[in-house]
């Protein structure tokens, strides 16, 4: 049952993937990185994953209600989706000027959002939650992964973004990348990797593995829902210069299936390997540090 699970749940992916991409190209869009998402982070960060912990024995993540925890996940997911991310993201960032005060703002609302709501939906149905928030530094495979993965994230963004570029052209000095640096690193890892890794990998690949009977077929519908989660927000609040916007849904869909979800495959591998919400989330903050730090010194270091 498990292996006819993995293969069919994989098998769903890669279809869904590859129909996503090929729509971009049909309809003149850049299809190439689609195809450099899924070679980094599905196949070569996930495959230096798996190889790191391989000797790892995570414990089962505990679901008693497996079809009742998931249907309500799912309901709480797309009622996130147009009402937070379609709407309600817009809405905090209307209460302030760019900003600290923004920042603060948007901060507070992403936790209650992502972690708090969730956290007592699984409550109320009477899911037992500590177990989500099991750290897992002392299982084998956890500090290998986190210096490894940080490493090639860090030196990768360094060559392909214009982060570096950007930090220069504000001539911070040493003293101020001193504390901004971790400063920002600790910020985008509860903003991003915190909100995110807790809601789409400790409560819902759980309950998915949970109703699935396997922990891996749940990591690529998972990531096909983290990816179809974004549609909405994308497709309500961007615009021309956002990228991966389209007056065609359709489009919007594609774009948000073939880019995000291979970087979630990642995510949802070392969560399935090792159930530490602590990596995953220390692994989300290393790949958004370098791009989000030009904006943390506009921000908070002048």
């Amino acid at each position: 049952m498990t292996n006819r699970a993995n293969l069919t749940a994989w098998g769903i992916y890669a279809m869904l993937w590859a129909a996503a991409t090929g729509y971009l190209a049909m309809k003149g869009a850049d299809w190439t990185f689609p195809l450099i998402s899924l070679g980094i982070f599905g196949v070569v960060c996930t495959g230096i994953a798996w190889v790191l912990t391989l000797r790892t024995d995570p414990p089962e993540t505990p679901v008693d209600r497996p079809g009742l925890e998931l249907g309500a996940v799912l309901l709480y997911l797309v009622l996130y989706a147009f009402a937070f991310l379609g709407w309600g993201m817009g809405a905090l960032r209307a209460l302030a000027e760019a900003g600290q005060a923004q920042d603060i703002i948007v901060l507070a609302g992403k936790l209650v959002v992502h972690v708090a709501l969730p956290a007592f939906l699984l409550i109320a149905l009477g899911a037992r939650v500590k177990p989500l928030f099991d750290s897992g530094t002392e299982r084998r495979g956890f500090w290998p992964v986190l210096v490894v993965l940080s490493l090639i994230f860090l030196g990768l963004l360094a060559v392909v973004s214009p982060s570096l570029k950007q930090i220069g052209d504000l001539h911070p000095s040493r003293a101020t990348l001193l504390w901004a640096a971790p400063v920002s690193y600790l910020w985008i890892t509860l903003e991003a990797g915190l909100c995110e890794e807790f809601l789409f990998r400790a409560v819902l690949q759980s309950r998915l593995a949970a109703v699935l009977k396997s922990p891996m077929a749940a990591v690529p519908l998972a990531s096909i829902l983290f990816a179809l989660a974004h549609v909405p927000g994308l497709y309500l609040r961007g615009n021309a210069e956002t990228d991966g916007w389209s007056p065609d849904v359709v489009q919007v869909m594609a774009f948000t299936v073939a880019t995000l979800s291979p970087l979630s495959l990642f995510f949802g591998t070392v969560w399935a390997r090792t159930r530490s919400l602590m990596l995953v989330v220390l692994l989300h903050g290393m790949i958004d540090v370098l791009p989000n730090l030009p904006e943390f010194l506009e921000h908070w270091a002048r």
